[in-house]
């Protein structure tokens, strides 16, 4: 199985909103992805990684760079919506993604990568620690400012 990681373009959405709404049990569309890909498409903070068999997206993350102008903070990046089709699991290809994504990051001048994973998600909890990952932090905090 020939697996091929690579920045997204416009043409993958659809490939990309089919994975995350199978995966995360989304039910976000091709017209919303879309608008929202076409706002963020320049924008060199925002890269979406995938990896793709024969024409199909397989594996997806978005990396966010986060550039402050505090020392300690420095410039990091946030992983978002990290996934692989269920049938392609259990053979690295999460790994290699991350790689890639790590090596992105270093190009970007990133002092480190974080993410944020739901408490069920402990399959790929272990994934992200055999990385290199650590719990830093068990606090998410949100609030809502749009119904």
């Amino acid at each position: 199985m020939e697996v091929i990681f690579k920045k997204a373009s416009l043409e993958d959405v659809g490939g990309i909103v089919s994975l995350c709404n199978e995966c995360f049990g989304e039910n976000t569309s091709l017209e919303y992805a879309t608008e929202k890909f076409r706002k963020t498409e320049d924008n060199p903070n925002t890269i979406y990684v995938i990896g793709v068999v024969d024409g199909k997206v397989i594996a997806h993350t978005m990396v966010s760079v986060i550039r402050t102008m505090f020392e300690e903070m420095d410039t990091y990046a946030i992983l978002n919506h990290v996934c692989v089709k269920k049938e392609y699991r259990r053979h690295n290809l999460a790994t290699k993604m991350l790689e890639l994504v790590e090596s992105l990051c270093i190009e970007e001048e990133c002092s480190a990568i974080k993410l944020w994973s739901n408490n069920v998600r402990v399959p790929a909890h272990k994934c992200y620690k055999k990385f290199g990952f650590e719990l830093a932090d068990a606090g998410f905090f949100e609030k809502l400012i749009k119904e």
